[in-house]
C-alpha cells in the first residue's frame, strides 16, 4: 500500500498574504516557506499567532513542513516565519482536509477548444528527492492517459486538440520512497474549455526571400501560402504589391486567392499570375502582404532571368565527350595496327609469366613450290624474306615445308602433326603469269598442296590455327581457287607482297614495306613461342 504525500509549490512572493489547500486525509502533506534559503532560518506555527507549537504527526526537515500523515484534526492556519540579516518575512498557509480519495483542485486550467496545451503536476519539491518515483494521472479519479494524452519528461500531461470531453478534474500522482517508506504525492488541477473564437497572428509560410528563374516574354506565376489560424478571420485583410505598387497597375498581372483548410487550420493562397514576363520585373520584389488587428506580415520574392550558361556549357562538354569519342573510335580505326603493336612492346618491358599454349612454332608457312607455274618470286619470299624479318630480327619460331621436314618422313603424317603444332598457318599465293592464264581451274586447285588443305580445314572447323593469306607478284584471281581460301580472303582479307625490297628503286618502297610488316607482324601471335617454351 502507498501512503499519499501531498507536495506544495511556494505561493507568491506577498508577505502576510494566505494561500489556501486543499488535501484528502490520509496523504503525507509537504509545505515549503517560500522566502527561505540556506543562511536564513525558518520557523513553522499553527494558528496564525507565531506560537511555536505543532500538532502530533507534523515536523519540520530542513525548513520544511510534513505531516505523517496529514488528519481532518490538521486543519487550520500554519505559518511560516523567515528571519535573515535584511529582517522577516511571514506567510500563511489555510490547509482544509477532506474524506474525498483525490484532493480537490487548486487552482484552474483554461485551454481553448480545439487546440492544444499542457496540465503541469507541480511536484518540483518531489521530483527534487533522490529516489525513484512513477508518474500517473488520474481524470475524476480514473485513469486519464489516452491516445490524444502524452506524458511531458518534466511529468506534465501534454493534450491534443481538446474538446469539452477534456474538461474535469485532473491528479497527478508521484509515487515516490522516503526513509524507506513508500508515498505518493499529490496534485490537483481542474481543466476548463473556452469555447470562444480564436484570433491568432498570421504569418507568411511562403515566399520568405524566394528567388523565381523566369524567361523574358513568358508566362510566370508568384505564389504566396499565409497562416489565418484555426478559423477565419472577417477582419484579415490580404494583397499583393510589385515593388510598391498596386498589380492593377498592370495589364498583364492577374491575381487570384482563396481560403483552404489544411490539418484543421485555416491558409491564403494565393497565386500572382503574369501572361508575359516584362523585363522590368527582373529584380523587383512581389510582395504578398496579410494583416489582422494583432499583426501584418509579408513575404517576397524576385524574378531572375534564367542563366543558361550552365546548360551552353552542359552541351559543349557533351559535345567534346562525343567529339573525342568519336575521334578516338576514327584513330582506333586508321592506326590500330600501330596502337596494338606498341602496346605489346610496352609489354615487353614489365616482367610477366606468359601462359605457355603448347606450340612448337607461331606460324607454318604453305606455298606452291618451284615447279609450279609463277612461284620462282614466292619461294623467294617464303625461304628467305620471311624468315629473315620474323625469324632473324622479331624472335618467331617458323615451320616451312622444304625446309623444315626431314627426308623419308611420311609427308601426310608430317603435314598433319607440323600444322598441329603451329598457332597460325600462312598460306603464300601467286599470280600464275603468262603460262597459267592457259592453266585449267581443274589443274591449279590440284597444284594446291597438302599443308594448306590440312591448315584450312582445322582453321574452319575448329578455329585455329588462325590462318594469314600473303599475295605475291600481282593480283591473285580467287575466283580459280576452293572455296575455302575464297572464304578466308572475304572474312579475314590478304595481305599484299608487292616485292618491294629495299635498293629495289621502286617509289614508296620503304613505305610501302614497312607498312606490310607492321600487318604481318599485326597478324602474328603477340608472344613468340620461343620465350613460352622458357618460362616452361
Amino acid at each position: 500500500m502507498f501512503d499519499f504525500l501531498l507536495v506544495v509549490p511556494p505561493p507568491p512572493d506577498h508577505s502576510g498574504e494566505t494561500d489556501h489547500y486543499r488535501v484528502s486525509a490520509g496523504h503525507l502533506f509537504l509545505l515549503k516557506c517560500p522566502w527561505s534559503d540556506a543562511s536564513s532560518r525558518v520557523a513553522w506555527s499553527r494558528g496564525g499567532g507565531g506560537a511555536p507549537g505543532l500538532p502530533s504527526g507534523a515536523e519540520v526537515k530542513d525548513g520544511l513542513l510534513w505531516f505523517m500523515p496529514v488528519q481532518i484534526e490538521h486543519n487550520g492556519t500554519y505559518t511560516c516565519e523567515t528571519r535573515c540579516e535584511s529582517g522577516s518575512m511571514r506567510m500563511n498557509f489555510l490547509l482544509s482536509v477532506s474524506t474525498e480519495s483525490c484532493p480537490e483542485p487548486s487552482e484552474v486550467r483554461l485551454i481553448r477548444n480545439s487546440s492544444s496545451g499542457e496540465l503541469p503536476c507541480k511536484q518540483d519539491e518531489v521530483f527534487s528527492l533522490r529516489s525513484s518515483r512513477k508518474i500517473r494521472w488520474m481524470k475524476d479519479c480514473r485513469p486519464a492517459l489516452q491516445q490524444q494524452q502524452h506524458q511531458h519528461h518534466a511529468g506534465g500531461l501534454r493534450l491534443l486538440a481538446v474538446s469539452q470531453r477534456d474538461a474535469g478534474k485532473y491528479t497527478c500522482l508521484v509515487d515516490v520512497t522516503v526513509e524507506g517508506k513508500n508515498y505518493t504525492a499529490a496534485r490537483s488541477v481542474q481543466l476548463a474549455i473556452d469555447t470562444g473564437p480564436v484570433y491568432v497572428a498570421p504569418q507568411v509560410v511562403r515566399p520568405q526571400q524566394d528567388v523565381v528563374v523566369v524567361q523574358v516574354g513568358t508566362r510566370a506565376e508568384v505564389k504566396c501560402l499565409a497562416y489565418v489560424g484555426p478559423t477565419e478571420d472577417e477582419e484579415m485583410f490580404t494583397f499583393w504589391t510589385i515593388g510598391g505598387d498596386d498589380p492593377d497597375k498592370y495589364k498583364e498581372v492577374n491575381v487570384s486567392s482563396k481560403l483552404v483548410s489544411r490539418y484543421n487550420q485555416m491558409f491564403w493562397d494565393s497565386t500572382l499570375l503574369i501572361s508575359r514576363v516584362p523585363r522590368h520585373f527582373l529584380d523587383v520584389p512581389f510582395t504578398c502582404h496579410i494583416q489582422s488587428l494583432l499583426a501584418h506580415e509579408w513575404g517576397s520574392a524576385w524574378l531572375r532571368e534564367a542563366d543558361h550558361s550552365a546548360f551552353h556549357i552542359s552541351v559543349a562538354l557533351c559535345l567534346l565527350a562525343s567529339g573525342t569519342v568519336v575521334l578516338a573510335i576514327v584513330l582506333f580505326l586508321f592506326f590500330k595496327v600501330d596502337l596494338v603493336l606498341a602496346y605489346r612492346n610496352l609489354l615487353t618491358r614489365f616482367p610477366r609469366r606468359p601462359v605457355p599454349d603448347g606450340k612448337l612454332y607461331d606460324a607454318y608457312v604453305s606455298f606452291l613450290h618451284p615447279d609450279l607455274v609463277g612461284s620462282d618470286e614466292t619461294e623467294r619470299f617464303a625461304l628467305q624474306i620471311l624468315p629473315e624479318e620474323l625469324e632473324d630480327r622479331r624472335g618467331y619460331s617458323l615451320y616451312i615445308r622444304g625446309r623444315d621436314d626431314c627426308p623419308g618422313e611420311a609427308m601426310h603424317d608430317a603435314i598433319s602433326t607440323a600444322v598441329s603444332q603451329c598457332r597460325r598457318l600462312i598460306i603464300v599465293l601467286s599470280s600464275p603469269g603468262r603460262a597459267g592464264d592457259t592453266l585449267p581451274s581443274g589443274e591449279l586447285q590440284d597444284q594446291l598442296c597438302y599443308e594448306q588443305k590440312a591448315g584450312l580445314y582445322d582453321a574452319l572447323t575448329q578455329n585455329e590455327p588462325r590462318v594469314i593469306l600473303v599475295e605475291t607478284g600481282g593480283g591473285v584471281d580467287y575466283s580459280r581457287l576452293p572455296p575455302s581460301l575464297r572464304y578466308v580472303k572475304r572474312k579475314h582479307g590478304a595481305l599484299k607482297w608487292n616485292g618491294v625490297y629495299p635498293g629495289s628503286g621502286k617509289l614508296g618502297g620503304r613505305q610501302a614495306e614497312r607498312t606490310f610488316w607492321k600487318n604481318l607482324r599485326y597478324r602474328m601471335p603477340p608472344e613468340p613461342a620461343r620465350s613460352l617454351q622458357t618460362v616452361v
